[in-house]
């Protein structure tokens, strides 16, 4: 596995001190190469033994060979940059970076989200009298997309853009109905209180949001988890962004494979938009 990715994954379950070291490596995986573990250890104020140990516990024979395997997954692939009508632009930015990063994105979430858990998503979907949809930012776009495909479905779907509104929608819900809540950084006060509250009906929660500590995690039933990572503050978005569709779109298929009544309504609501559209 991806050295980083590995962190990542693991970073939930470490000591204060592992948590310090490993958003250090997260954050600077690129300046790795320059910092000794003694260097490492004087710059968070920790023991040299402490880097030590974090890498032996992420199976590493020491911090070298941690190192080592960081640079080489951090490594882009080319190092020299192109001029492009007056600006420097990196060629592998040039030659389908975005690509590949995007493949890499959906692929490491792909890794951290169990089959079981997109299955259970997927069921309890399935048995909802209603899913409620919001999205923070940019996965407002997101979440009103797949409100579309429920519905198509034949699944009662209400995608709300208001948390005074979803909040009325909540008070209004029925055991079993789901509230699916997409936030990036997953922080927002107000939607972790309404997640609580759904909860409390009782409904089901199933949050997605970054591959970080949040509180709107701890308020979910289920917790679906995206991995992007990028230097670039203007490529992150877009491969979270993909991460996100890739995570709905395999609940999507999973709603559709071996549920022969959802897919009939799916193919009768889809011939009934055509001829709407004629």
């Amino acid at each position: 596995m991806d050295p980083l990715l590995k962190i990542r994954a693991e970073r939930e379950g470490m000591s204060a001190i592992e948590r310090r070291i490993a958003d250090f490596l997260l954050e600077n995986a690129q300046l790795l190469r320059d910092y000794s573990s003694q260097q490492l250890a004087a710059a968070l104020g920790i023991s040299q033994s402490s880097v030590v140990k974090f890498s032996q516990k992420l199976g590493f024979r020491g911090y070298p060979d941690l190192k080592y395997s960081i640079a080489q997954a951090a490594r882009p692939e080319g190092t020299q940059d192109t001029t492009t009508n007056g600006r420097t632009e990196k060629p592998e930015l040039l030659s389908g970076d975005l690509w590949r990063r995007k493949s890499d994105a959906e692929s490491e979430t792909r890794a951290i989200n169990p089959p079981s858990s997109l299955e259970y998503v997927a069921s309890v979907l399935d048995r909802a009298t209603t899913v409620l949809l919001y999205g923070t930012g940019e996965d407002a776009d997101l979440a009103r997309a797949f409100a579309h495909r429920l519905a198509l479905l034949g699944i009662v779907a209400v995608h709300h853009n208001d948390s005074g509104h979803l909040a009325a929608s909540i008070t209004a819900s029925r055991v079993g109905d789901v509230l699916m809540a997409l936030s990036a950084q997953g922080r927002q006060p107000a939607l972790c209180q309404l997640a609580r509250l759904m909860r409390e009906r009782p409904g089901k929660v199933v949050s997605i949001t970054r591959h970080i500590a949040n509180p709107l995690r701890a308020h979910a039933d289920v917790a679906l988890l995206v991995s992007a990572h990028d230097e670039r503050a203007y490529v992150e978005p877009l491969l979270h962004a993909a991460g996100v569709q890739h995570l709905l779109d395999r609940v999507f298929v999973l709603l559709c494979d071996g549920r022969a009544e959802r897919l009939a309504r799916f193919e009768a609501n889809l011939e009934r938009l055509r001829t709407l559209s004629d």
